[in-house]
């Protein structure tokens, strides 16, 4: 179980380093330097929210089946509302909703490890789990820039001005890092839908101390 959500993790920090690197020409091609920094404000302020929030929430009956729907939850909405939308004002707002739950997700990982590795252990599990879990990020992000400049930018500027991909995603610059985003929150509910469906008939149950 904990190779398998390693693994699903490593699939989702591909996706989500490749809307990072999205975001900023997303936002640059229709708005200002300032626009970009209220925006990637909001995610600072919604992890600080949802951290609080977790400190009083009760312990969740299922970790992992949280730890995937909030993830489904973050990657879908914010891509597909930013993907969608035109106005920073909503940006922002998906912005904080898409990291919102990110603290939700982390606290319920931390004790899916601890929880199941042995103490002496934890070391060398922790080493490898950083290893297979982050490596996807530097790939994401060159994903991420590649298909904004090279595919998507130009592909969104050939196409008719009256089509569906237009009153999708917009016209001119930033209308391919539209499609990108939109893409990315495609593969993002894909990623948590197969793992979902490989948990269908499992569940972490958190041990229990019996030294107590």
């Amino acid at each position: 179980m904990i190779l398998r959500l390693i693994l699903f993790l490593a699939a989702v920090n591909l996706v989500a380093s490749a809307f990072d690197a999205a975001l900023v020409p997303f936002v640059l091609l229709r708005e200002s330097e300032a626009t970009l920094g209220a925006v990637t404000a909001c995610a600072g302020i919604a992890s600080l929210a949802g951290s609080l929030l977790v400190t009083v929430l009760p312990a969740p009956r299922d970790r992992i089946r949280t730890i995937v729907y909030t993830l489904l939850l973050s990657l879908t909405t914010e891509n597909f509302i930013l993907a969608l939308s035109r106005s920073p004002v909503v940006w922002c707002a998906a912005q904080f909703a898409g990291w919102f739950v990110i603290p939700m997700m982390n606290s319920n990982l931390d004790v899916v490890t601890r929880s199941t590795v042995p103490t002496e252990m934890q070391g060398r599990v922790y080493s490898c789990r950083n290893t297979l879990q982050f490596f996807t990020i530097p790939i994401g992000t060159f994903l991420g820039g590649f298909l904004v400049d090279r595919v998507c930018e130009p592909l969104m500027a050939s196409a008719p001005p009256g089509g569906l991909a237009a009153k999708l995603f917009g016209a001119g610059a930033g209308s391919g890092a539209s499609l990108v985003m939109f893409l990315l929150g495609i593969a993002g509910a894909a990623v948590c839908a197969a793992f979902a469906f490989l948990l269908r008939k499992d569940r972490f149950i958190e041990p229990t101390d019996k030294t107590k």
